[in-house]
């Protein structure tokens, strides 16, 4: 391991803290409030106890974690993944605090997760796991409290066992409880590719601003699951060139431009993007170090770090993941010329249309889909500019503007709301 990783703390809750604690100073932030809004409101370990195909009990570790409140109900996804921890938990709710405040919908932030790895689980197994989960979770969720939703290996079928359990509960269809359900079950048009959207509308106002062309300009997905491979369909019909995509098995590159849809074909039919006719293996770090317009982290954490972040040669980095650039790295990359657009504004579209299924669902009122697409780009742009703005008011790079702006805003909603009792 080289000497800048060694200096440089991966544990995302700290990292977490450590962004949180950078805007603050910068927005002179009381000290008070600093310790109400760095600290969870409310974390809980279940576990959850299912019944295998073979008769079997396993017993699984489950989490979720509420960060704050103070402007609306918890939100946040659930993930099915064996590395979960409760620290990278607590961090992906803090997260989403801001997330949710940086495109100024009515959220606090949230998030669930489940130590398995689901590829080893039956549908059957999955199910009972789920509603489990639920039954453990459900003390603390609700349509005015916290309100899940999908994330790393989990879809719409999750989101439907969870709001029948809950249903079952209440004795009544709780169509709200959760979002990124099926269209038949109270989902919203637009969800499927809300996220990836949501990342195309800031990708094309961040190249606006740099006087780039995305018509031609050279694209790089690191990850081609919802997020990564949907992003990339999307810039490939803005005609930009998608020269390099990666998943968990390897990287595939061509310097003429790949077919995102074409590329997903083939991994629905393998299992990986790797062994593409017409495209070259290429590995991580290599890929990650392409000369390119636009470099999209569609995977997970701390992907670029002080160890490779000199190495990197794109222009715009548009995180679709969550977190996948440490606070060393980003140092590195302003530094560096290198337009950073943050994981809490990038991939704000899905949350964003998560809060538009949760209004239709309430309402018991549903758009269509362009509705939803011209809504979602209205706002993503607009806290686009409201984040470079204050990047620029305080000469900082974009996610301290982001974080600045968010922290401001939940400040103001706890100031407004005072500390009961």
């Amino acid at each position: 391991m080289s000497k800048s990783a060694l200096k440089e703390n991966l544990n995302p809750f700290d990292i977490a803290k450590q962004q949180f604690l950078t805007a603050a100073e910068i927005i002179e932030l009381d000290e008070s409030m600093k310790a109400v809004l760095i600290n969870p409101k409310r974390q809980l370990l279940v576990s959850i106890p299912v019944k295998m195909d073979d008769g079997t009990i396993q017993v699984f570790e489950g989490f979720r974690v509420q960060h704050n409140v103070a402007r609306g109900p918890a939100k946040g996804g659930i993930r099915y993944h064996p590395q979960v921890t409760l620290d990278e938990v607590r961090a992906l709710a803090a997260w989403m605090t801001w997330k949710c405040a940086t495109v100024d919908i009515p959220y606090g932030g949230a998030k669930g997760g489940i130590k398995v790895d689901p590829h080893t689980l039956s549908i059957d197994e999955l199910e009972r796991l789920t509603r489990r989960y639920a039954t453990e979770i459900a003390p603390i969720i609700g349509p005015n409290i916290d309100i899940p939703a999908p994330d790393v290996y989990t879809n719409e079928q999750t989101m439907a066992w969870i709001m029948d359990t809950i249903s079952m509960f209440s004795g009544s269809s709780q169509i709200s409880i959760v979002t990124g359900k099926p269209l038949n079950l109270g989902g919203s048009q637009g969800r499927a590719e809300a996220t990836a959207r949501g990342c195309q509308f800031v990708v094309r106002e961040a190249c606006k601003l740099l006087g780039l062309y995305l018509d031609g300009a050279r694209v790089v997905v690191q990850g081609y699951g919802n997020a990564g491979s949907i992003a990339a369909r999307l810039l490939h019909e803005d005609g930009a060139k998608v020269i390099a995509l990666s998943d968990s098995q390897g990287g595939i590159f061509n310097a003429d431009g790949l077919d995102p849809s074409d590329v997903l074909r083939h991994k629905n039919e393998t299992g990986s993007v790797m062994g593409y006719e017409g495209a070259d293996a290429i590995s991580r770090s290599d890929m990650l170090a392409l000369e390119c317009e636009v470099l999209i982290p569609a995977a997970l954490e701390n992907e670029i770090t002080m160890e490779n972040a000199a190495n990197i040669r794109a222009r715009i980095i548009a995180e679709a993941a969550n977190g996948p650039v440490t606070p060393g790295a980003d140092r590195i990359l302003f530094d560096n010329g290198v337009l950073g657009i943050p994981d809490i504004l990038a991939n704000a579209g899905g949350v964003t249309v998560s809060y538009f299924e949760w209004v239709q669902d309430r309402s018991g009122f549903f758009w269509e889909n362009k509705e939803v697409d011209t809504y979602l780009e209205k706002r993503m742009v607009k806290a686009f500019h409201e984040v470079n703005q204050m990047a620029r008011r305080h000469n900082v790079d974009m996610r301290s503007g982001a974080y600045c702006l968010a922290i401001g805003r939940v400040a103001e909603a706890t100031r407004m709301r005072g500390i009961f009792p």
